[in-house]
């Protein structure tokens, strides 16, 4: 069994400052970590390949060259085996650039059964990376998926998280899903797996040889373009109303109606 899993490189505070000419994220000086949902998709790989021997785990992240560094923790974490999608020529993508650009990589890759990826990136939250690689290389997805009950050479039944309980899917193989907090805990990495992370071929897949159409990729590629990005400022001043239950609510709606009129 092939698996692959796709991660992320995001900054780990959440004060994240923007560049106010660019409107793109400032990352000197802020450290780096994989982005957490994609923890649990890396973790569920390498139960997986424990599970099934002769299973092989490529992990793969599209980003700046310092993306090295989460790729390498994934494969001391237990992957085999790391890409590093970066060009320039990538630069600005948004979801739909990304995932057409990351389809493009897994195809080079070469034939897989099960693609992972987190919910969701912590500096996005959009939640589209992983159903538009799906929808890239047309095959099924699942998301929210918080159990892999059964897997077989040609089907894989999940559990998957509903906002009231849970639907049971069965989906043929190849398919993407993508995880939630709920299906693992994480492991630590042991020293053999950081001493052979260290090790490491970590393998560099550019435009040049993806060879993707140009007007897909990057900023051309990207039906969204942002804007402007900026933090919202702290809200100030406010009004603090005292007394009984009863007071209080008469003088809520007494404030409501003079600001309705």
């Amino acid at each position: 069994m092939h698996i692959i899993v796709c991660i992320k490189q995001v900054p780990e505070t959440t004060e994240v400052k923007i560049n106010p000419e660019n409107n793109t994220l400032i990352r000197q000086g802020v450290k780096a970590i994989i982005n957490p949902f994609d923890m649990y998709a890396i973790e569920e790989a390498v139960r997986l390949k424990e599970k099934f021997p002769g299973s092989k785990v490529s992990v793969i992240s599209m980003g700046p060259p310092q993306a090295e560094e989460a790729l390498r923790e994934a494969i001391s974490l237990g992957a085999d085996e790391g890409y590093l999608v970066c060009d320039r020529a990538f630069a600005g993508s948004d979801t739909w650039a990304t995932s057409y650009t990351l389809a493009g990589a897994i195809k080079l890759i070469g034939a897989f059964d099960l693609i992972i990826c987190g919910k969701q990136a912590s500096d996005g939250d959009t939640a589209q990376v992983g159903p538009g690689i799906a929808t890239h290389l047309d095959i099924p997805q699942i998301t929210y998926v918080k159990k892999i009950e059964e897997i077989t050479a040609k089907t894989m039944r999940v559990e998957r998280m509903m906002e009231e309980g849970y639907e049971i899917i069965e989906t043929p193989l190849p398919v993407l899903i993508t995880v939630v907090k709920e299906i693992n805990d994480p492991r630590l990495p042991s020293l053999k797996g950081m001493m052979r992370a260290k090790s490491a071929k970590i393998t560099v897949l550019t435009q040049k040889e993806l060879n993707l159409d140009p007007q897909s990729i990057g900023l051309c590629g990207s039906p969204t373009q942002v804007v402007k990005i900026f933090t919202p400022p702290h809200r100030t001043g406010g009004q603090v109303i005292t007394g009984e239950t009863d007071e209080i609510a008469e003088k809520l709606v007494a404030l409501i109606k003079d600001e309705v009129h």
